[in-house]
């Protein structure tokens, strides 16, 4: 009765987890007790071979595992455990090897690179290899969004033996043990093998996408994609509404909203709160009793706005998420030239996979530069951003959920900062504001921001986050620059003379009004919709570059949805009287640039 009790709570923590990996039910009992007894019994029935080197391919297995007897994918004995050698997060990979010798040693073989290296030259050649064998998890009900994360992890010897096929007689899932909190790869038959035959899985098990698949397996099944176009076709309306929360359109009637004397707002942004002072507004605790709408939150019913209280303003457009979502920011920028010649060239690495190894392989035939960021659709805060140049990396982040891959701008407009010794990476924030979309009619606030490395700028260690990233307000170890836009100005004629801001701006005006032309040039749901209830407030994050012929042209990096203006409240304390008064009183003032002419 022991073991079944036991057996049971096994199965209370971990029957959704067996499910969902697909575990066939007949190997429960035996994975249980082998996770109980921490038996791993694999070389029992199983040898490791080392192919020769002198006549592998690069793309070949350095090993393969082998059956020492027949395998009946029936018999539940046949389940086994393999260890994970290492877990690892990709930003600290340098590090962690250089501290411990033991597991460089044992990726030195796992990897077969040579005896002759130095520690350094170990750790490098470690750090390049690691992705063909690297694997990952993420823990989906995590509370803190930082936890969801990917970890990645390299198998033992008999888990990484495990050679690819896309006819597989194996699969190979990572399995969290809740009572002793480890996780291992759990080794199991899928088809009866026969003895000395080998044992392979797929490695890019459940992708079938004709295009997707052989990018996915590049680097065991080498493709040149030179036929494949380095221009994705633009999706249809279908792309654009998958994964996203439904929206209405609202019904326009010829109703005019009547001007008011005082405007009620319901927020519940603090900033909103805090700074909304002008008189001809006043805040209210409910939204039965506003005027206006401000929510930091996403609002999908235009329709029933429209019907049941059409005197009503909120701060969001319908499919505004056409420029405020990576991805469809691209497609929107690729819509047309204009707007196209302002976005890093940029793939998405999920439908333009094929596109993108093929520039990535004609960049590589040219020998040309070919560093990239990696960054998820949808996610703030700096989190989950890679820069490499390394294929294998960038193809295995592309298994970690819905990511962008765009040109690392290489050669950026620097600023000098003489308290890090050197020239540092920044980008700067206007803050852009819509009041229609027919007719167009859109401003940007003139006072922008602005955000700062912390250490000089080199085409190199591209873990170290305070030398290629500028968003240093999540990070409580890094120093925070606070420089007004004024100041800096004065810093900007110093260090380029021959770069008057002035004509900068003008570029960067016209690349807002080129995005916004694109996202409004379409029907929903790929492109805005109107609405003559919606305002709407965004951030446009620009970086500058140094182009081939020694201009300055403004990059679009992302637009930000309802962005945090808590630095703007504190430089510029009339910043959200500015705004309500531009927006809902139609009183422009020298604080604006418009976007009409």
């Amino acid at each position: 009765m022991g073991h079944i009790s036991n057996f049971n709570c096994f199965l209370n923590l971990h029957k959704d987890q067996l499910l969902a990996s697909g575990v066939p039910e007949h190997f429960w009992n035996t994975l249980h007790q082998k996770l109980v007894n921490q038996i791993f019994d694999a070389g029992e029935v199983l040898q490791i071979l080392k192919v020769n080197s002198e006549n592998r391919e690069e793309h070949e297995p350095i090993w393969i595992l082998q059956a020492l007897s027949y395998i009946d994918e029936q018999d539940p004995r046949h389940i086994y455990l393999t260890d994970h050698a290492w877990t690892f997060r990709p930003d600290e990979i340098e590090w962690r090897l250089s501290q411990n010798s033991g597991l460089r040693q044992r990726l030195k073989k796992l990897f077969d690179l040579n005896d002759d290296l130095s520690e350094d030259e170990l750790t490098v050649n470690i750090s390049k290899n690691i992705w063909k064998f690297a694997n990952h998890y993420s823990i989906a009900n995590a509370e803190d969004i930082e936890e969801q994360l990917p970890i990645w992890y390299i198998m033992d010897e008999v888990g990484s033996a495990v050679a690819h096929s896309d006819s597989p007689n194996c699969r190979m899932v990572p399995f969290f043990y809740m009572n002793d909190e480890i996780t291992y790869s759990l080794l199991f038959p899928i088809e009866s093998i026969e003895e000395e035959d080998f044992l392979t899985r797929d490695y890019a098990e459940g992708i079938t996408d004709p295009s997707r698949r052989p990018a996915i397996l590049l680097h065991w099944t080498p493709t040149d994609f030179e036929d494949t176009s380095l221009t994705p076709d633009l999706p249809g309306p279908a792309y654009f509404l998958q994964g996203h929360v439904e929206e209405s359109m609202p019904v326009v009637s010829e109703k005019v909203t009547t001007k008011k004397d005082v405007y009620k707002v319901y927020t519940e942004y603090e900033m909103v709160r805090q700074y909304l002072t002008d008189n001809r507004f006043t805040l209210v605790d409910t939204e039965q009793d506003a005027d206006i709408l401000w929510y930091t939150q996403h609002f999908k019913d235009f329709e029933g706005l429209s019907k049941n209280s059409p005197e009503k303003f909120v701060n969001q457009f319908p499919f505004e998420y056409v420029i405020t979502v990576k991805d469809l920011l691209c497609i929107t920028c690729r819509r047309n030239q204009d707007s196209m010649q302002w976005l890093p060239t940029s793939y998405n690495l999920i439908t333009e996979i094929a596109n993108f190894v093929a520039y990535y392989q004609h960049r590589q035939k040219g020998d040309l530069e070919n560093y990239w960021i990696v960054k998820p659709y949808n996610l703030a805060r700096g989190l989950d951003i890679h820069i490499t140049d390394n294929l294998s990396h960038i193809l295995k982040l592309s298994l970690t959920g819905p990511k962008i891959a765009q040109k690392y701008i290489s050669n950026p407009v620097l600023f000098y900062r003489p308290e890090c010794n050197g020239k540092v990476k920044f980008d700067i924030r206007y803050v852009l504001l819509l009041k229609s979309v027919e007719p167009p009619d859109a401003y940007v606030y003139k006072k922008f921001f602005l955000r700062f490395a912390n250490k000089p700028f080199e085409m190199k260690d591209f873990n170290d986050y305070q030398k290629h990233f500028t968003v240093m307000n999540y990070n409580a170890h890094a120093n925070l620059l606070h420089l007004k836009c004024d100041d800096f100005l004065v810093e900007w004629s110093k260090q380029y003379p021959e770069h008057e801001w002035k004509f900068i701006e003008v570029k960067i005006i016209a690349m807002l009004k080129d995005i916004l032309v694109s996202a409004t040039s379409v029907d929903p749901p790929c492109g805005f919709g109107k609405s003559p209830q919606s305002r709407a407030l965004y951030a446009a994050d620009i970086m500058l570059e140094i182009d081939e012929k020694g201009g300055f042209v403004p990059r679009i990096l992302e637009i930000n949805f309802t962005p945090d203006c808590q630095r703007a409240c504190t430089y510029y304390k009339d910043f959200y009287n500015d705004i309500f008064n531009l927006l809902f009183l139609d009183c422009t003032s020298d604080a604006f640039l418009s976007l009409n002419n």
